[in-house]
Order: structure tokens, then sequence, then C-alpha cells
């Protein structure tokens, strides 16, 4: 069983604020009494302890030579179990318990400190006594050299053809006498030979100190890439491999545009990323003046992290070198999917009650909406499985909105700090809450900003407010994680590299089990039918599943209260058909090295896969598109539907799910981004259930598209719809009285290149020739409107207009309460007299907004020229999809 990755997240953050009930306990270890000097001491702080349970920080400190790798070992002087670890790789066996340093910090110099933290059950009892690599921190005596190991960094590397790359040597423990450490070539081809440190040599003085080993490639990129395996060796050592591969370059032209599109995203001069700690954070956007789904450029979201892996699993491709893959996920687990740490309180989560009800509105003027004790909700049939399997109460998931340079000011947890990105989120309030009406907020709420109840009086009444973490997942991006990571699999693999992503693999099966958490209705009710709160029966093992993605899942509990923890989790009710992805659910029931570890997770996804084409099938229009979805609560109240509402397995009919402002299923880049999956599972199995859909949805898409020369080219922006699906009975109709027709189009450059990659996968499983010419038109154009940044087409913003709309103005503008009030961080005040920008101050020193002033101020609308981060990603990764397939 793969060993959850808890000590890569968050490195550098500090503990959650303490709250007033928080107990401190302090072992500080004092120096030995004995002749020998100590090796160590160590702080162990109990920082949390309910009873029940407890979450404790550690820090240790070499009084002695430097380690490397550290590990702080314990027992617990009662029934003590660790649940959770951050920044440190945690064991227990009975009493046990054994710290092992974190893969980003391995080795402690002399009077270095090194700290983490854990989650455990039981008391919060403190140990008192500790030993360093197998050496009680009071003993002054070091490991002899029998104990010692030859440690390399990295175990697997790349280097360019003929070119050079290096790797570190050094050892876990001072030797007796000097060692000498000879690196040889013991396999593999000649081209790849060591260039410098052969021959190095090891002293009770610079034992832990790394040396360098340089491997260089004589080849020229001809023919196949080199590969080589080379060993560490000493005497009395257990040898060391590194294995090193020569990497490829581009085959074709295509793959050669891939990589200079790929030079300008990865260079730091051109914006798309911020640097914390040598891992990279993509920005939503490079320009900063952006509104949309999120509403700054440099939020990030989820979305454009699934994007970053799948940069970097084209790169592995076309290069052999997956080092990259591996930063973009590490950074994806330290920033975006929230650690331990993050959320506390989880072990509180009690299944068969996971939250409190509460009726949504499609109006976010009836918020805050009141809790409701008295509607019953279902059991969660995922958590005790997921907690037994995996060893832990957390939640494996992104958040799906960051704050990268902390613009708002919230900080992490509410500190207010600029040391990292913080968690928030904005939409709060309803299906016709569009981004111009949100509050942004940080997802820990510490009541530190906003009103005396933080903002959560903004969205749910309630006779009392905790200080509380929530967070919201977007399936469609953990989705496309898995995805990614089942061709970074397919990839490497191939290449004789599956090893070197086997854990960031593994670790997107993990995803995938939790992921399952959007296959359910929101308050676990039975999905079928499901009218009225109470009369809408609770949900009791898989009744509650719908098996498709739904808009989202959340979880949340309350931040380190002593005396009442408490957690809860909910799953969504409403499924849109752009957020379905046969390709992660074929991965994660198909494929061995994403199966999920759970018991359950694989038929889970097999269900799934199956129900997502059924769901396809059900909302194709007679033109050949893909209509909105379905919704087992109405209106998101369990509500009852207008008469006549054709359902699919019980669940009714929506054309617009969940968001209404502006329709959800007008835009389309849903069906992009829902086909291309479709078209690519099709090439790849050949099912044809997905082949129907695509036979009919092609011809569509391309009738609807323009290519012509010099760049010119149109495809669909916005749909209208008529009419409804049939009730789904297990085989299409072909739905006659559903229709859509294209109302406009444009030229969003990454929804033409997704549609390149749809008509590209669909050729190359069925040899359409039109489909091919159409992908390969686009591409030209696309190529046509590059620039120092990327590929982008400057476009015309009239909703910026709603910038300063006052809440009664004819688009709806931000509305808050009559006498609620409260403050943004920086001062911003906020009442019913606010608007977007009222609350977003920064906006007017934006170097952008005197064009946005001006058109407030009656003139035309503002022109921009965007470069986001997945549009660009798209591009890049059409023009590889167009090197694979066809060369």
């Amino acid at each position: 069983m793969h060993t959850p990755r808890t000590d890569a997240r968050r490195p550098w953050r500090r503990p959650l604020p303490l709250l007033a009930a928080t107990v401190l306990t302090a072992a500080l270890l004092p120096a030995a009494p004995a002749a020998a000097d100590p090796i160590c001491s160590v702080a162990y702080n109990v920082t949390n302890d309910w009873g029940s349970g407890f979450t404790a920080d550690v820090t240790v400190t070499n009084q002695g030579q430097a380690v490397s790798p550290w590990s702080l070992g314990w027992d617990f002087p009662g029934s003590q179990r660790i649940t959770n670890a951050w920044n440190a790789t945690v064991s227990q066996t009975g009493a046990s318990v054994t710290a092992t340093a974190p893969a980003w910090a391995p080795g402690l110099a002399t009077g270095q400190s090194a700290t983490f933290g854990f989650q455990g059950t039981g008391s919060g009892a403190a140990p008192t006594e500790f030993t360093l690599n197998g050496v009680s921190c009071d003993d002054g005596e070091d490991p002899g050299p029998e104990e010692g190991e030859l440690l390399v960094s990295p175990e697997s590397l790349s280097v360019d053809p003929g070119g050079s790359a290096t790797f570190d040597v050094h050892l876990s423990s001072a030797p007796e006498d000097d060692v000498a450490v000879n690196v040889e070539r013991t396999s593999g081809s000649d081209a790849l030979a060591v260039t410098g440190g052969a021959d190095l040599t090891f002293t009770a003085d610079d034992w832990g100190t790394a040396q360098e080993v340089t491997v260089t490639s004589s080849g020229d990129g001809t023919g196949d890439p080199a590969q080589a395996v080379f060993t560490v060796a000493a005497d009395g050592y257990d040898p060391v491999t590194v294995t090193v591969r020569e990497r490829s370059g581009a085959a074709n032209a295509y793959e050669a545009e891939f990589l200079t599109q790929y030079d300008k995203l990865k260079d730091p001069d051109s914006g798309y990323f911020r640097e914390f700690d040598g891992l990279l954070v993509p920005y939503h956007s490079v320009e900063t003046l952006i509104v949309e789904a999120p509403d700054h450029g440099h939020a990030t979201t989820s979305e454009a992290y699934s994007y970053y892996l799948w940069l970097e699993a084209t790169y592995g491709r076309i290069t052999g070198d997956w080092a990259p893959f591996n930063a973009a996920w590490a950074s994806m687990e330290t920033f975006i999917i929230p650690g331990t740490s993050d959320q506390p309180t989880n072990a509180s989560y009690d299944p068969s009650a996971p939250a409190t009800y509460i009726p949504e509105s499609i109006d976010p003027s009836d918020y805050p909406m009141e809790l409701d004790q008295g509607v019953q909700t279902g059991q969660d049939p995922l958590a005790n499985e997921l907690s037994s399997t995996y060893g832990t109460d957390e939640v494996y998931g992104m958040h799906w909105l960051l704050d990268v340079d902390n613009t708002y000011g919230f900080g992490f947890c509410g500190d207010g700090t600029d040391d990292a990105p913080g968690y928030i989120n904005t939409f709060q309030r309803g299906s016709n809450e569009s981004v111009w009406e949100t509050v942004p907020h940080p997802s820990c709420d510490t009541f530190e900003h906003g009103g005396p109840n933080g903002y959560l009086d903004l969205f749910t009444d309630d006779a009392n407010y905790s200080q509380q973490w929530r967070y919201t997942n977007a399936p469609d991006a953990d989705a496309r994680a898995v995805q990614v990571a089942y061709q970074a699999h397919e990839w490497a693999s191939a290449q004789g590299n599956e090893a070197a992503i086997a854990d960031s693999v593994s670790d997107a099966a993990r995803m995938g089990d939790y992921l399952r958490y959007a296959m359910f209705d929101k308050y676990f009710k039975e999905v079928g039918d499901c009218v009225g709160p109470q009369a809408c029966a609770p949900g009791s093992g898989k009744d509650s599943a719908h098996y498709l993605m739904s808009w989202y899942y959340a979880w949340g509990g309350a931040l380190g209260s002593a005396e009442y923890p408490w957690a809860w989790r909910i799953g969504g009710s409403s499924a849109h058909q752009g957020y379905q992805n046969v390709m992660a659910a074929y991965a994660l029931s198909e494929v061995d090295a994403l199966t999920p570890e759970s018991p359950t997770g694989a038929q889970d996804w097999a269900t799934s896969l199956d129900r997502q084409l059924e769901f396809i099938q059900w909302l194709q229009s007679a033109d050949g598109g893909i209509a909105g979805g379905a919704t087992n609560s109405w209106e998101g109240d369990y509500g009852q539907p207008p008469a006549g509402t054709p359902t699919f397995h019980g669940m009714f009919y929506d054309e617009k799910p969940v968001w209404h402002d502006p329709p959800s299923n007008r835009w389309f880049g849903f069906q992009i981004w829902d086909m291309e999956r479709v078209a690519e599972y099709h090439r790849i199995t050949g099912d044809e259930r997905a082949g129907d859909i695509l036979d009919a949805w092609i011809p569509w898409a391309i009738d609807n598209t323009t290519v012509g020369t010099d760049g010119e080219f149109a495809i669909p922006a916005d749909m209208e719809w008529s009419g409804a699906p049939d009730t789904w009975t297990g085989t299409s109709t072909g739905n006659p009285n559903l229709r859509v027709e294209v109302v406009s189009h444009n030229q969003d450059v990454g929804i033409a290149a997704g549609l390149a990659k749809t008509l590209m996968h669909y050729s190359a499983a069925t040899g359409h020739e039109e489909s091919l010419e159409v992908a390969e038109g686009l591409l030209d154009a696309l190529l046509h409107h590059e620039d120092e940044l990327g590929i982008a087409i400057p476009e015309v913003r009239s909703d910026y207009r709603r910038f300063d709309d006052p809440y009664d103005s004819p688009d709806g503008g931000l509305y808050v309460p009559d006498g609620w009030t409260g403050t943004m961080p920086n001062g911003d005040v906020i009442d019913s007299d606010s608007t977007f920008v009222s609350i977003r101050s920064f906006y007017e020193d934006d170097p952008d907004w005197p064009k946005v002033q001006a058109y407030l101020d009656g003139g035309p609308a503002p022109e921009f020229t965007y470069h986001r981060f997945w549009s660009q990603v798209d591009v890049a990764t059409a023009l590889a999809v167009h090197g694979e397939l066809f060369g």
C-alpha cells in the first residue's frame, strides 16, 4: 500500500491559531548530566486536546554532528495512535513511533531544528524520551559505520543529448574511518559516462556534506535516447543505483512548436507562475485585471493545476524527463490540497449525520438561509472505508480557489500574512449569484475579517457561529488530474520510465477514491424522484449515489475547538454534462496503476463509466450538441419540478444546472471539455457508445466552425436550447424535441485548441479526414496569433460595465442585507451600498484600470489581450497531440 504523502504539504506554514480552550504541554529534554554531550533536544507541544484526540507539534534540534536523513523516535506513555502527520513521514508500531525527515529537507546540520506535527487519538500525554537516528537524545555516541547508508539524490536523472547533469552523494552518519566511494556505469549505453566525481572520499568531518557526480551524454539527439544505470558503491555499505536517461527531443514540427510554447509558459519572465520554496504555483492568467470564475488574474484554481499537470505530462512524453511532472504534483499537494493541519477536526466527523441541511435559493437576496435541524440526512458510505484504507480522516482533494499573491489580504487561515497562497472562496449564494455578486471570504474564517461573525452570517442564519474551516472541490479538475496521470503513466511506461512517476500516479488513484464524493446527493438522500426535504428519504449504503460527476463536493469543520470539535461533508446533487470525464472513470476502473486501494472504489468507477456514457447519450440533442444536465434536488431545496420534466435514473432534467447567470450550458467550452474526453476514450477503447455520440456531435461542431486564411477562424461561443430530452429508459431516442442553436461565434484560443484535440482523437480512431483537416486548420490559425507570451487574441469585455453595478441594477449587483456591515482586510467597507469594485478597491490601482474607468464613464467597452494559463496549455498540448497521433 502506498503511504500517504502527508509529509509533502505546506512545510513552511505555521500551525493553526490556538483557541482559548487549547491545552499546551511542553517536554523540553534537558542536557544529560553524563560526560557525553546530548545529541539532540526535543520540544513536544500538545496544541489541542479534546479528550478522545489531540494535535501536537514537535521540534527536534540536532546538537551533535550533522545527520541526513534524520529520524526521531519515541514511545507513547498510553494508547495514543497517530492518524495524520505533516512535515514528516510518521509510522507507528504499538506504542513506538518513528518520524522521518521530509524529502525536501532530509538533513539536520549541527544546531539546526526541524518542526513537524500530527493528529492522534487518545489523550495528549507527552512522551519523555526520544532518539535521533536510533541514539538516545541524552547519549553522545553516534552510530558506527555499520549502521550507515550511502545516500543519493535524485535516484533518477535526465540529461540533454550532448549535455551534462549531476546527482549528489553523501553518507547517512559519521564513519569511524574515511570512506572511499566509487561511481561507475554498470549497465546501459556507453553514450552516458561519469565525467566528474567518479571517486569520492568522505570523512568523519564531512560525511553529511553532499558531493557532486557529473554524468555526460555524448549523444547528438539522433536515434533512440540513451539510458544507463550507475552504481554508487563503498566497502561496508549497500550499493545504490542511479538511472540516467537522455532526454529525447521533438520528433516533428508540431512537437517542436509544443516545446516553443512550453518554454514561454515556463519562462519566469512570462509571469505564468509564482515560485514558493522551489515549487511553482500557476496563476489563472498573466494579467491581473480579469473577472470570470476567479475574480482576479493572480488567483488560481484547481482547474489551472490540472492543466499544469497536463503540460508537464506532455513534456515528459516528448523529452523523457518526468521530474517536472512530479514537481507539479508536489506543488498541488503542497498548496491546493489541504493538508492535515488545514482540516484539523476530521476525526470528529460522524458519517451517520454528514451535515445539517440548509436549503438553497435561486435568489441571492434570500440569503442568509436558515439551518434546518429537522431534515434528516442520509448516511455517508465512503468515510469509514476511506479512513480504514488510508489511515487518515482527512480528505485528499483540491480546494478550488487560491489567492496566490494574497491580493485580498486574508493570508493563511485569516492571519493576514503574505508568505503563501491562501484558501479563499467566492460563490456561496445559489444559482443566480454570478461572479459580479460575490463576497470573497477566507476558507478559514477566524472572524478576523468581515463582520462580528466573519462572513458566515452572509450565507447561513444560525443562533451561534463558530470559527471554522471549509473547502469546496471542483470535480472536473480532480478528474482531469486523474486523466492526465493516466496519460503520464502510459507514456512513461512506453519509455520504460513508469517507476519515475509511480508515487504521483498512486496519489492520483487515491485522489480518485475521494473524488467519489462527487457521485453522491448533497445530503446523501436517495437518488430518484426526490421531492421535499422531509419526504425525500435519507440514503443508506450506495442508494444516495447517482454515479455522475456533480458540480462540487465540500467538507469543513471547527477550528480547533477543544470542547466541541465537529466536522461535516456534503456531496453534490446536480450534474452538468461538461464535468463528466469518462477517461478518469476508465482509468480508475480498468487500469491497474490507477486502481483505488479502497474495497469498492474500482467498482464505483466502473458503474460511473457506464452511467456517464448513458448521461451524455440522454442529453444529446437532435442537432448533435449536448444539453445541460440533471439534478436530484430541484432548485437546491428538493423542490417539485414542473409537470412533465424528463428524468434520468430518477433525476430531473435541468437545462442549466447549478448556475444561471449566465446559463451554465450556454458556453460552448463545456461541450469541448466533455467531448474531448469522450473522443480520447473512444480512440483508446473503441467503445461504440462513445463512437455513436461522436458520430452525431462531430458533424454539428464542424458545421458551426469556420477556418479561413492568415489566422482567420471562428468557433461557436454561445448556444440557446429549446425543448427537452425524452425520459431515459436505457436507449437513446434521438431526442427529436431537444434542439440547440449556435447564436454567436468567437476566437477563444483555448476552446479552439480543445476542439482541435477532439477532432484529432476522432480522426485517429475513425480515419475521418475532414476532422483532421479542420483540426490542422485551427492549429495553423492559432499559430498566426503568437506573441512573446503565447497565443492570444484581443477580446472586448462589455460585461465590465458590472464593476460598479448596485444591487438593484438591471444586470444585478452585489447584495448585502440591510444592516449588515463589515470590512475587507484592506478596510473596504461591506454594506448594502457595496458594489463589486467597492469591496475590491485594489482594482483601481491596477495598471489596466483606466480602460475600465473610461468605459464606466461612458466610453467604449475595453479590449484586453489575455493569456489564461489553461488556454495556453490547451494550445500547447493540442500541438503535441498532433505530433503524437499524426507526426
